[in-house]
């Protein structure tokens, strides 16, 4: 299976390796430490794979230990729903979260840091 990078800007950087398709559950999330923060990897029910800052722009809470429904996960702290395609809080809620690109070649995926 191959997926496009599927974060609409192209940041400057490096394609890492992270983890294979299958290390992150179906509706689940797989957290990667970084210089930068912690990252959530996402997949969704049509493994379509996301990675975001993993702090809800809200009051920070761990967007991995959410639940993921469509393209969007729900923070565990205060049901923020936050876009993965973006980080963008769905309205009424306002606020971001970094997104990071994110691609799946041959089972594998790469995140771009």
């Amino acid at each position: 299976m191959e997926a496009e990078v599927k974060t609409p800007e192209q940041a400057i950087g490096t394609w890492k390796r992270v983890c294979l398709l299958a290390d992150i559950p179906v509706l689940g999330s797989r957290v990667v430490r970084s210089s930068s923060g912690d990252i959530a990897i996402f997949r969704n029910a049509d493994n379509e794979v996301f990675a975001l800052h993993d702090k809800c722009p809200h009051k920070a809470g761990p967007l991995s230990q959410g639940i993921v429904h469509g393209k969007t996960v729900t923070c565990p702290l205060h049901s923020w729903k936050i876009q993965l395609e973006d980080g963008v809080a769905q309205l009424p809620d306002i606020g971001c979260t970094r997104s990071f690109s994110v691609k799946v070649e041959n089972e594998v995926v790469f995140l771009n840091v």
